[in-house]
């Protein structure tokens, strides 16, 4: 008890350094959490991606179509459970700013593959019968307000020309982590004007979805189907859906190495400061060390007296982090939404951060106080006593 009662009154005897210390954690650990939750919001759809799912696209590039009727040869396939397709479309809805993801794919068949879009039966059957209708994610739908029955008007820029589609369906996903900030469209649809403008880019498509009947095989898989297509005209690219999705992320890779850095940069910084609070703090209290020891302390009572100080202070900083944390995504979502910026549907903290704030935090406490209880420690009680702090 009597142990306690010196750590505390000591970790508030400077209350302003203590306050400063504690203030410089909190932010520190606080913009390491933010930026680890930005890192992982950027990896979300990755993180989303089915293992049974493959992408088959054109190898060559991405913006390269490829003919419909690859989807017949490549359901035979053995372990293909079922193929559909998709296709970017592109298109602008008010301004540039307002942007959001718009694909033409084909309802019957793409929607049974992705089960964690969830539907109301209704809404999706008035999907599935409406030639202009669009699936709306739940996301997206309150991020501009969407309601079923809605008209959207789309400027085309891959496909040109002015479109128009009905909500007919908003659809939720099947846990936060799904993102739903997209639109969906009929694919026979943009086929049927495609022919009727741009006739030798119909019947084609950007990528198939091919779902597998074991995760297990989708190397073999990928092998097999693109074997099918090889030394023809548009040879394919099959890969897993994470990684596909990896590739896109991939792009800019280099921004969310920097961001990552920035984080652990942050945690040295004030590392140093938590450092050269407890060398002062130690320096200032060698007499009082030396007073300790004469009085039979040993030196190992010494050197927790500071350890748990530290310990004490980054506590505090490290709880602090974490309960404001919440509150602090939240702002910087909004702060970007206001701003025009959506780039994160999914914006959720990890728990793991949580988990690293509070080891950081005692890590910053243990390192800080290792060199000023080496130096309490050892200090002789004559030198100690003659010390003036």
């Amino acid at each position: 008890m009597f142990f306690l009662k010196l750590v505390g009154r000591n970790a508030f005897r400077a209350r302003l350094r203590t306050g400063l210390t504690i203030a410089g954690l909190v932010i520190a650990l606080t913009a390491f959490g933010l930026l680890q939750t930005v890192v992982k919001a950027w990896y979300a759809g990755v993180e989303a991606a089915s293992s049974s799912r493959l992408i088959t696209r054109n190898a060559i590039s991405l913006v390269f179509p490829l003919p419909v009727y690859y989807r017949e040869q490549i359901r035979p396939i053995d372990g293909v459970r079922a193929v559909t397709m998709s296709s970017w479309f592109g298109g602008i809805w008010r301004d540039e700013r307002s942007f959001f993801a718009q694909f033409a794919v084909d309802a019957p068949t793409f929607f049974p593959m992705y089960s964690e879009f969830r539907f109301d039966p209704d809404q999706y059957q008035d999907f599935l019968r409406d030639r202009r209708g669009a699936a709306i994610g739940r996301q997206l739908a309150d991020l501009y307000g969407f309601q079923v029955g809605d008209r959207i008007p789309i400027r085309g820029t891959i496909y040109a020309g002015n479109w128009e589609f009905t909500v007919r369906a908003i659809f939720d996903g099947a846990d936060p982590t799904v993102i739903t900030r997209q639109m969906y469209f009929h694919h026979d649809y943009l086929n049927e004007f495609v022919k009727q403008r741009f006739p030798r880019r119909a019947n084609q498509v950007g990528v198939f979805v091919v779902e597998v009947e074991d995760p297990a095989r989708v190397a073999e898989i990928s092998a097999k189907i693109d074997a099918t297509f090889a030394n023809s005209l548009a040879e394919t690219l099959t890969e897993t859906e994470k990684a596909f999705q990896l590739s896109f992320v991939a792009m800019l890779q280099t921004i969310v190495q920097v961001i990552q850095s920035v984080s652990y940069i942050v945690v040295l910084i004030i590392l140093a400061v938590a450092a050269n609070t407890m060398a002062m703090t130690a320096r200032e209290r060698l007499s009082e060390y030396a007073t300790l020891k004469a009085l039979g302390f040993g030196p190992a009572y010494v050197a927790r007296l500071i350890l748990a100080e530290s310990w004490v202070i980054a506590a505090l900083g490290g709880v602090a982090s974490v309960l404001l944390m919440p509150g602090v995504a939240a702002a910087f979502k909004g702060a970007l939404a206001s701003a025009g910026i959506n780039a994160f549907p999914v914006f959720e903290i990890d728990p793991m951060t949580y988990v690293w704030q509070i080891a950081f935090a005692f890590g910053v406490g243990t390192l800080a106080a290792l060199v000023p209880m080496v130096r309490a420690a050892r200090v002789r009680i004559v030198d100690g006593l003659r010390h003036v702090g």
